[in-house]
């Protein structure tokens, strides 16, 4: 009877899913401790970044405005072109890129680690300090990862090499000035490396497509040959599409320093850069006449000062040459990519196919919806420092098999996403209510605004969820399960789309976006409070 007992309590410890993983600690969510302030320290600059891009694109629309309604809406059409091609790309390269280097530097630092133990080790061994330890060497060979031992073993014939020349001296100064000359080489992270060959190749690819086949693609977007846009939103696109490799290279890098957990350094350059292209503007667009040209040069050169600037910075970090080609992770970027690739498709095709659904009932609905569309997006700015920073985290923390830290990181930031949500329900809710006016001065326009309101201000909690899950994914290198859920749950989407538009019209858009981005919560919340994929660790733990 006891055997059986036992035998019937297994299944249940095993099978129990760890869905109360999300409430641990909740009442720490506003605790400033050592945890809390990592996550704000990474999120905030990471935030204020994000935000700094659509600020001085808006700063750029009020100076071409000044030109003429043609120019105005020739430019817009060309911006929508470039930055859903830029995109396309840029999500894929910057998010496992982040992902990369965090795990691969807190391998290094493992590594480097355990090096500098056993050198000091053989310092004080020889110094008489500590009888030798035979077994040291064996505990750091197991400690260490098993994907870096020739790195470590490089390492400790390095070292070896200085203490053959400390034994010569009984001074242990210099050897500990040679440990301390280690801790500050350059770190070779072949993932950084990589992600810079990526951004260069995407760069002049996307450059070279925009500029060869600006036309068509314009055509695409609605300019005909005969429209009066055409001219100048190809003149524009053209010399935007210069700027290209910068702009890759510049979010390349973004992503190796955030792999870093160091987003202050690219918020004071990107700030610094844009506040170049917004000092430019009316010099090259007005004194000198070159008009829309002006505002594109402007841009060009803010992005190439931008990446020229975290490149230098990015050097004295890491060494961007890895030894050999074979250190390259190309493999592993394009097989990730790829999955992150039919992600982006799968979102930019839910959000796209909306925009047209609405387009069909009219002026005043499409005025109306995206109005409402940029209000209901703008917590993904805020919600995306956050993912960020959870990202930059759980890689450092799964790579270290510090799950305790995985789990904290994971349940903290999730709930500051929620409270998040909860706070922009507020200020979406009486802004958009008082402030509908503002967007627009058409009766109609305004009272579809406001019909939107429950739909726009209520999911804020749930689209802040959606995005952080986005960030626990990546940091889980749950990259494949992010892209496959991601298109089961577009499927359905468009399908409710469809279905709801018809019958619904306007406000079944808004019923079908919410089902979207509840689906994309729904995924996040399945993967960990099932405890599978990466998470399969929580179901042998104790969460209370």
């Amino acid at each position: 009877m006891e055997e059986n007992g036992n035998s019937n309590n297994v299944p249940k410890d095993i099978w129990k899913l760890p869905l109360s993983v999300f409430f641990k600690d909740a009442r720490l969510v506003f605790k400033m401790d050592s945890l809390g302030k990592e996550i704000l320290g990474i999120a905030f600059p990471s935030a204020l970044a994000v935000a700094a891009d659509p600020i001085a694109s808006l700063i750029d629309t009020a100076f071409i405005g000044h030109l003429g309604p043609v120019e105005l809406a020739a430019v817009g059409v060309s911006i929508a072109l470039f930055n859903q091609a830029s995109r396309i790309t840029i999500f894929p390269l910057v998010s496992i890129t982040t992902s990369f280097v965090a795990e691969e530097n807190t391998i290094e630092k493992i590594n480097t680690t355990a090096v500098e133990k056993q050198f000091t080790e053989n310092i004080k061994v020889m110094s008489n300090e500590v009888m030798p330890d035979d077994h040291a060497l064996q505990d750091i060979e197991k400690g260490a990862s098993k994907e870096n031992n020739e790195t470590t073993t490089k390492s400790l014939a390095e070292n070896d090499a200085n203490t053959n020349i400390c034994n010569t001296s009984t001074d242990t100064s210099s050897c500990n000035k040679s440990v301390s000359k280690t801790r500050r080489k350059k770190r070779h992270i072949a993932s950084a490396s990589t992600a810079l060959l990526f951004g260069t190749i995407l760069g002049l690819l996307q450059a070279a497509t925009l500029i060869l086949a600006a036309k068509p693609l314009l055509g695409a977007m609605g300019l005909k040959p005969g429209s009066p846009m055409l001219i100048p939103a190809v003149k524009y696109l053209r010399l935007r599409s210069l700027g290209a490799p910068a702009v890759l290279l510049s979010l390349a890098m973004q992503g190796i320093f955030r792999g870093f957990k160091d987003t202050t350094t690219p918020l004071y350059v990107i700030v610094s850069g844009y506040g170049l292209n917004v000092a430019l503007d009316p010099i090259l667009i007005f004194y000198f006449k070159l008009g829309i040209r002006g505002a594109a040069i402007s841009h060009v050169l803010s992005q190439y000062i931008m990446a020229l600037a975290l490149f230098l910075i990015l050097m004295r970090k890491v060494d961007l040459l890895p030894p050999s080609i074979k250190d390259l992770q190309i493999f592993r970027f394009l097989k990730n990519g790829g999955l992150l690739l039919a992600r982006v498709v799968a979102v930019t095709f839910c959000v796209t196919l909306a925009a047209s659904l609405a387009a069909r009932l009219g002026s005043i609905p499409m005025a109306a919806f995206q109005t409402c569309l940029q209000v209901w997006l703008t917590s993904s700015l805020l919600a995306d420092g956050l993912a960020v920073a959870v990202q930059a985290i759980l890689a450092c923390s799964f790579a270290e098999k510090d799950y305790d830290k995985v789990t904290a990181t994971a349940t903290r930031t999730l709930q500051m996403s929620f409270v998040l949500g909860v706070g922009l329900s507020v200020v979406v809710g009486v802004g958009l209510y008082f402030g509908a006016g503002i967007f627009s001065k058409n009766v109609l326009v305004v009272h579809l605004i406001r019909i939107s309101i429950p739909f726009v201000a209520a999911t804020q909690p749930i689209n802040s969820l959606a995005f952080v899950f986005d960030g626990v994914n990546y940091g889980a290198s749950d990259f494949a399960y992010s892209a496959y859920s991601l298109v089961m749950v577009s499927l359905a989407s468009v399908t409710s789309l469809f279905l709801l538009y018809k019958s619904k019209g306007f406000i079944g858009i808004w019923i079908a976006l919410t089902i979207y981005m509840s689906l994309r919560m729904f995924a996040g919340v399945w993967r960990m409070g099932t405890g599978t994929g990466p998470w399969r660790f929580l179901r042998g733990r104790s969460l209370s």
